[in-house]
């Protein structure tokens, strides 16, 4: 069977085994790995459905993840609600409640409720961060990916200065390499002119892949479906 097949299986399918046993055993042995004691089948079958099951390929996703997290301190240290429950209760961030036609989970930003003399960027991300560790966990998720949908609608000059080149270097290693997810797609509404600094700012650190699933959209949201009337990629 090929990596997309063995991907529809069940978790404890015998058929998966001999490549979950096989990655906890690079894993075991990678020297990066040494603090990382929490190696379940649930864990490693996220990054092999992340990767078609190419073991390989599954073991550099999860050596950077491990590396994401040691080097992003002030994002990863604590992911606990509690350290941004303001943030929380402003409905920033929202997993809508049904699937996209393809099956990906679909989330929202709605960047005006983030007020950046209140909250740093760092702790808005670190939101993005919880919701992913959560929803990663899902088998359909892990199967069919996520889509981001970023409503820019009182994007300011205070929220700009939030996002430095550390900053979009953490973003986009995220978004393309540490963190076992499929990104299906990232929908810009909304967007203004004073935005597109920003992103030409993130966008030199997004594989090509991403770049090519960036785009402008104009979406129209019903009782938390959505219906996407026109697409275009962003340059």
């Amino acid at each position: 069977m090929n990596g997309p097949e063995l991907s529809e299986l069940p978790d404890d399918s015998p058929q998966l085994q001999p490549h979950v046993s096989e990655l906890r055993r690079r894993a075991l042995q990678a020297t990066q790995l040494t603090a990382v004691t929490a190696l379940s089948d649930g864990f490693l079958i996220k990054f092999l459905r992340a990767r078609d099951f190419d073991v390989e390929l599954s073991l550099k996703l999860l050596l950077n993840y491990q590396r994401w997290r040691q080097e992003s301190p002030e994002i990863s240290g604590c992911l606990s609600p509690s350290s941004v429950l303001g943030l929380l209760s402003t409905s920033y961030h929202s997993v809508l409640p049904q699937r996209d036609h393809a099956g990906s989970r679909v989330l929202l930003y709605r960047i005006g409720q983030w007020n950046p003399k209140d909250w740093s960027a760092f702790q808005v991300f670190r939101i993005s961060l919880m919701t992913s560790e959560i929803i990663s966990s899902e088998t359909q998720t892990q199967r069919r990916g996520i889509k981001a949908i970023f409503d820019l609608q009182g994007w300011s000059l205070g929220h700009a200065l939030q996002i430095n080149p550390s900053l979009a270097r953490k973003i986009s290693s995220v978004l393309s390499d540490s963190f076992p997810l499929k990104v299906r797609g990232i929908h810009l509404v909304n967007e203004p002119m004073f935005f597109r600094p920003v992103f030409a700012m993130i966008r030199p650190f997004l594989p090509d892949k991403i770049k090519q699933r960036v785009s402008i959209t104009v979406i129209l949201l019903l009782s938390g479906y959505i219906h996407i009337t026109y697409t275009f990629t962003r340059p």
